[in-house]
């Protein structure tokens, strides 16, 4: 299997890592199975009591590689792949223990989205955040925006997701999208021993307060991956969808019609 994603242990506390530095940790399909992979492990071990989810080299991670991106497979509808995926991405409400992102470089696209469905976000004063999806034609679909929602309100998710704009690590503290904000090279130290903090918690009390806290704010994030799942097959099917992708083949702007 890839080693495009690794996983420690530093005691009761597990160390995710991308490990596509040269790539600014974008995934491709062979780093979304290992992920996948790696959180069911994450979640079948009784002896851990945290995570920590970071990125080698600059960034946590780019979002997708389009350079190797993966159509869905024969015999099966968009809708169908699209929900498959989210079977997958519900790994992250079924991990009973606190999930802390350590965020620098770049955060975009689906790992943004991904480390908005996490307990905790920390940032490097590098971190730059970004929604870049419906600026090339298709929509956020893997439940952070009704995060973002919850976490910063209405505007700042439409501002975002619209306009594809960066969101810095000082704003993203002042909207609450991460709890704070520490040098680059304080980023692991400081989100490890936030781990070992509360790993050294009664693990009860820990994971009733995650049941707690989940139990106010996935319902929403649940019926949002529903709305997400059945919108972007639309726009899969959508000729404005197919003018946007011969548009970016014949390097000209697109022309859309609303349908």
């Amino acid at each position: 299997m890839s080693d495009e994603l690794t996983l420690e242990f530093d005691g009761s506390v597990a160390i995710l890592s991308y490990n596509r530095p040269d790539k600014h940790n974008a995934f491709n399909n062979a780093a979304d199975a290992k992920l996948w992979e790696l959180l069911a492990e994450i979640k079948d071990n009784k002896n851990l009591r945290a995570v920590v989810w970071r990125g080698n080299g600059k960034s946590f991670s780019s979002g997708r590689d389009l350079t190797e991106m993966g159509g869905r497979p024969e015999g099966i509808s968009d809708l169908e792949f699209i929900e498959n995926g989210h079977k997958n991405t519900k790994l992250f409400f079924e991990i009973e223990i606190p999930i802390i992102v350590a965020i620098k470089g770049w955060a975009m696209g689906g790992s943004f989205q991904r480390a908005l469905l996490c307990d905790m976000r920390i940032a490097g004063e590098s971190a730059k955040m970004r929604l870049p999806e419906v600026t090339h034609g298709v929509l956020p679909d893997t439940g952070g925006t009704a995060r973002l929602f919850q976490i910063a309100g209405h505007g700042i998710a439409a501002d975002m997701v619209y306009t594809g704009r960066v969101m810095d690590a000082e704003e993203a503290l002042r909207h609450g999208v991460v709890s704070r904000v520490v040098a680059d090279d304080q980023l692991d130290d400081t989100v490890l021993e936030v781990a070992h903090q509360i790993s050294k918690s009664s693990a009860f009390a820990v994971k009733m307060f995650k049941r707690n806290l989940h139990n106010i704010a996935n319902p929403e994030v649940q019926r949002s991956l529903t709305d997400e799942a059945l919108t972007q097959a639309m726009v899969f099917q959508s000729e404005d969808y197919q003018e946007g992708k011969l548009a970016r083949q014949q390097g000209r702007d697109p022309d859309y019609k609303c349908r």
